[in-house]
């Protein structure tokens, strides 16, 4: 099938997935699939419960992180089960702001890119799809157009739970355009697209002075004030926040920490009574995580002071911390590696592994208990069992230190360093020893790294390098004396 089939193909698809019709036509499919009117978290649930759950020793193991995410099972097992499983079930929990806090490079970024992703993909479902007014432009829930004074008759009737109102835009449409009548207004399904500005947003800090709160609650349209006569009309205001336009879905808050006190208001009302402030309207009701994400040393200055005590008290911190497990860490770097153009570059056997081994030394504490080195807790960790400990211990390893994991050599800087020695070598070939010269090499120039630390790992590098050295050194012995043994015609 040639590029021009896949794009009909594709096409096709695009129409057969659209839909419209009236309300009255949405409550026959209300009726059929109740779970279409799902709130935004239960919707994220679901879409991580669909790609698959596997049952393990060790605890639950999400198929949705697998391809992305690495080594953190039980951090993501304690996300899903303690946040979104909760939140989904309407608990309160679902009114708290999700921040992801952790090391540099641990993946906090690459998890909320998952969660924006998945959306998208999850939509465009029978299991995630989702209907919304239209012409809103917040995409809102077609349920809410049902009054009050009505509801508890309609949820006895129809067995679903109707939360929230309708925008000032949909108000003023019902009434101008329908009389009223909601059995008229128009339905649409939804796709949610980051592109598209549809049910994820984002938002990111810049200069206070000059980032307008209109970037989180849409502004006035001034153009159209001398047409409607007021800025309390709401066909003079764009609706289009991010706040706005991440109704159903996601709001992505980038370094939340670091915001400007003015912003942050905002998320007061939002993640306690699910709605915020905008123009001169009504509080407007919007159904969406808020996820951010900060470093520890922003989250400690963060609450240490006072005045963030009833922010604080809206907030779910999850750590994330960086992977405690070899052959997961061998994992990341295979996957950066794949991502770049050195496909003609040879990568030996072992090289990443070295890296990896680096990168998690960095990051484990030393034992109180008799007989546990470094060495052998990284080995426990990946799996293997050692003289004097077993699998069964790791558990109790782990409890020992509730912020192993949170500090050491983030990937990214080991990264950097297999990109340059990728680059930089003129055999086309990389072996374990240019890895570790690599990494060596860079200690100088990672600012984080203090003097001591340098240190140690300058003594985790000499090790290994005598280490591989000798390795090497005994391969090709045995090579030298097959093939002098293979030349002369002996054989075992």
């Amino acid at each position: 099938m040639d590029f021009w089939k896949r794009l009909e193909v594709h096409r096709s698809i695009e129409k057969r997935l659209a839909w419209e019709g009236s309300f009255n036509d949405y409550l026959s499919l209300l009726q059929k699939s109740p779970y279409v009117c799902q709130l935004a978290h239960s919707r994220i649930y679901e879409m991580i419960k669909e790609s698959g759950v596997q049952e393990t020793a060790g605890g639950k193991k999400y198929n949705f992180f697998k391809s992305e995410i690495f080594g953190i099972d039980s951090t993501l097992e304690k996300l899903v089960e303690e946040y979104f499983h909760p939140a989904a079930r309407r608990l309160d929990v679902r009114k708290r702001i999700l921040l992801l806090m952790g090391p540099v490079s641990g993946g906090k970024s690459t998890l909320v890119a998952l969660f924006k992703k998945g959306l998208e993909r999850f939509s465009r479902t029978d299991q995630g799809v989702l209907y919304g007014i239209k012409g809103c432009p917040m995409h809102e829930e077609p349920l809410h157009l049902i009054p009050k004074e009505l509801r508890p008759e309609f949820e006895k009737e129809y067995g679903v739970y109707i939360e929230g109102e309708l925008c000032p835009a949909c108000r003023l449409m019902l009434e101008s355009e329908y009389g009223g009548k909601i059995e008229n207004v128009q339905v649409e399904r939804v796709f949610l697209s980051e592109e598209g500005r549809v049910g994820i947003g984002t938002f990111t800090p810049s200069d206070p002075k000059s980032q307008d709160i209109a970037d989180l609650t849409g502004s006035v349209d001034f153009s159209t004030i001398a047409d409607f006569g007021s800025e309390s009309d709401p066909r003079a205001y764009r609706f289009d926040g991010e706040l706005n336009i991440a109704n159903r879905g996601i709001m992505e808050f980038q370094e939340m920490l670091k915001c400007d006190e003015k912003f942050l208001w905002n998320l007061l009302s939002l993640s306690q009574e699910g709605n915020f402030k905008a123009g001169r309207f009504a509080l407007i009701y919007a159904d969406e995580l808020i996820v951010a994400h900060t470093n520890e040393n922003e989250y400690k200055s963060f609450i240490s002071n006072k005045k963030n005590e009833a922010l604080q008290s809206r907030i779910i911190v999850m750590k994330i911390p960086y992977n405690l497990r070899v052959s997961d860490e061998v994992k990341i770097y295979e996957k950066l590696i794949k991502q770049s153009d050195l496909k003609d570059i040879h990568i030996a056997p072992h090289s990443l592994r070295v890296a990896s081994i680096f990168s998690v030394l960095s990051r484990l504490k030393e034992s109180k208990k008799q007989g546990m080195d470094l060495l052998k807790k990284l080995k426990l960790y990946d799996g293997e069992d050692v003289e004097g400990f077993k699998q069964k211990d790791v558990t109790e390893l782990h409890n020992e230190f509730n912020d192993e994991g949170m500090s050491g050599v983030d990937p990214r800087y080991v990264i950097n360093r297999l990109s340059s020695a990728l680059i930089r070598t003129t055999t086309r070939c990389i072996n374990p020893l240019d890895v570790l010269r690599g990494l060596k090499d860079g200690l100088d120039q990672h600012a984080s790294i203090s003097k001591e630390e340098k240190e140690r790992l300058l003594n985790f590098i000499s090790t290994a390098r005598k280490d591989m050295s000798a390795i090497m050194e005994i391969k090709r012995t045995s090579l030298s004396i097959e093939f002098k043994k293979r030349g002369r015609g002996i054989t075992n």
